[in-house]
């Protein structure tokens, strides 16, 4: 198989060969995606082993000039971008629309994140695209989804944080002169992404073993994605009537749960949750009181003070280096951690002998690139080894895409 830190892993317009052991080799997707819910579905999809065909505009994916630049390439797309072909079709035109329906007759799916209907305007709707691919799975990933009255409006993953409400949690206390914060990532276009590739593949698997072997449509959207991760909170207000206000760092279903201020400016991570953890963490602190106090035998005794073991663990805290803290929690088996940034990541020896870190060579941006291993890990199979070549050059594998698979003449290209 290709190595992924060879110097020509991303030079050659034809694919490299697939490797039989990763999980979803065999697997045919076509991308017709742009930013990032779509084609980090596709990412994930790539990783285990499926091939990715990503259709771009002529002038590529708008993600490609996102965040920082080398050699006047996104950095970001040697990873977003990985293990994909890329060709580029123009949507608007008659043959850029016939060669995605030859692709789609030749795929087992198709995933888009257009607004809805834009297909169906396009003439590459679902009707159009299984008439000649019956098996096709499509999973359509938008803001909204595709029916309500939101459907038409436009989104972005802040949009999803917003409605699906998430951003109203991350706030706070108190705090109205500054906005509440994101999480500092696309967490609600990664989510979507997510459950795509999940749906996604159980919907291929549900084809394969049902009688038709028909495929079917899986509709997906931004909003729902973050609304599903809001835990008791639905069943809170339609039962009680309760609504969950911001907490900060906080979680008001378990405590103590806290992000604690340390003597050198910087911040510990402290989930006491467990009785257990919680006994032992007070009596490291010094204060035994607490470990022994009745109000805080149980989970639910402690979240309604949670504010007072907060005070207690911060004073405590605020005492130690956090590196020390954290070093004096985990000798009693406390749950904890130092806020790291990027640097303390790749410099974490955990990080580095879990193989959490990959350089990949890419010609591209002319340098050995670190990327992120997937997040899996199978059995005989190595980190690297799902990492087969980096985000490729815009219609990289035009020629071997529209000739080996179409079958299109040299004249024809």
């Amino acid at each position: 198989m290709p190595d992924p830190t060879g110097p020509d892993s991303s030079k050659a317009s034809g694919a490299p060969p697939e490797d039989p052991r990763l999980p979803l080799t065999g697997l045919r997707v076509v991308e017709l995606g742009h930013y990032i819910a779509a084609p980090f579905a596709t990412r994930l999809l790539a990783d285990l082993g499926a091939e990715v065909i990503k259709v771009e505009p002529p002038e590529g994916d708008p993600h490609r000039d996102w965040g920082a630049k080398l050699n006047g390439q996104a950095v970001w797309f040697s990873v977003h971008g990985r293990n994909k072909l890329s060709v580029t079709l123009d949507l608007k035109s008659e043959e850029g629309r016939r060669r995605v329906r030859a692709l789609c007759a030749r795929a087992d799916a198709l995933v888009e994140n257009f607004r809805p209907g834009y297909l169906e305007r396009i003439g590459l709707g679902p009707e159009v695209l299984r008439e000649e691919n019956p098996r096709l799975v499509i999973a359509r990933v938008s803001g909204y989804g595709q029916d309500g009255p939101y459907r038409d409006k436009p989104a972005f993953g802040a949009i999803g944080e917003a409605i699906g409400g998430l951003r109203h949690l991350t706030a706070n206390p108190g705090q109205t002169e500054l906005p509440p914060p994101r999480c500092g990532v696309s967490i609600s276009d990664d989510l979507a992404g997510m459950y795509a590739a999940l749906s996604l593949v159980s919907a291929c698997w549900g084809r394969d073993r049902g009688p038709e072997g028909k495929g079917t449509t899986i509709d997906l959207d931004l909003v729902t994605s973050v609304f599903s991760l809001m835990e008791g909170m639905l069943p809170e207000y339609g039962l009680l009537g309760r609504v969950r206000q911001p907490m900060g760092a906080a979680l008001p279903s378990a405590a103590p749960t806290n992000t604690y201020p340390c003597a050198d400016g910087k911040w510990l991570a402290v989930a006491g949750n467990s009785d257990l953890i919680y006994r032992r963490l007070m009596t490291r602190i010094g204060r035994q009181d607490l470990a022994d106090d009745p109000r805080m035998a149980g989970n639910s005794g402690r979240c309604a003070h949670a504010a007072e073991l907060d005070a207690a663990i911060a004073a405590w805290t605020r005492t130690l280096p956090a590196k020390d803290a954290q070093e004096a929690l985990e000798a009693v088996q406390v749950p904890c951690s130092r806020l790291y940034d990027m640097r303390d990541c790749v410099e974490d020896p955990h990080f580095r002998a879990r193989e959490m870190m990959l350089p990949v060579q890419d010609p591209l941006l002319g340098a050995e690139v670190p990327h992120p291993a997937a997040p899996f890990r199978f059995e005989g199979i190595a980190p690297r080894d799902m990492i087969r070549w980096p985000g490729p050059a815009i219609g990289q594998h035009n020629d071997h895409v529209f000739r080996t698979l179409l079958g299109e003449e040299e004249k024809t290209l």
